[in-house]
C-alpha cells in the first residue's frame, strides 16, 4: 500500500522560509514523477515543483527561484522536499505530496500539510 507522509509545514512569515518532506513508502512500481502540488482556498490543485523520469524537474512559473525540489539520495529517491524561499502570502495553501506512476498514470496522493503565510 502506497503511503506519502508531509511534514514541515505551518506558519511562516512573508519573505521567510519553510521545508516540507515526503515519505513515500510501499512502492513497487516505476515512477513517473513524483513531487508536490498546493491548493489553496476556492481554488484548483495545481503543480508546484515535480521531479519527472531522468531527474528533469518542473516548476510552476510563480515559484521559479523561490522553491526548490530535492530529494534525498542517500537513503532512496523516495523522499522528496520542498525548499520554499521569499514566501509571499499567496502562497498559503495545502501542500500534498503526489507519486504518479508510470505506466497506468495513477496518481496517490499524501494527506496534505498546511501552509500559511502571514505578514
Amino acid at each position: 500500500q502506497v503511503q506519502l507522509v508531509e511534514s514541515g509545514g505551518g506558519l511562516g512569515q512573508v519573505g521567510g522560509s519553510l521545508r516540507l518532506s515526503c515519505a513515500a513508502s510501499g512502492i513497487f512500481f516505476r515512477i513517473a514523477a513524483m513531487g508536490w502540488y498546493r491548493q489553496a482556498p476556492g481554488k484548483q490543485r495545481e503543480l508546484v515543483a515535480v521531479f519527472t523520469r531522468g531527474d528533469s524537474t518542473n516548476y510552476a512559473d510563480s515559484v521559479k527561484g523561490r522553491f526548490t525540489i530535492s530529494r534525498d539520495n542517500a537513503k532512496n529517491k523516495n523522499t522528496v522536499y520542498l525548499q520554499m524561499n521569499s514566501l509571499k502570502p499567496e502562497d498559503t495553501a495545502v501542500y500534498y505530496c503526489n507519486v504518479r506512476r508510470e505506466y497506468t498514470g495513477v496518481d496517490y496522493w499524501g494527506k496534505g500539510t498546511l501552509v500559511t503565510v502571514s505578514s
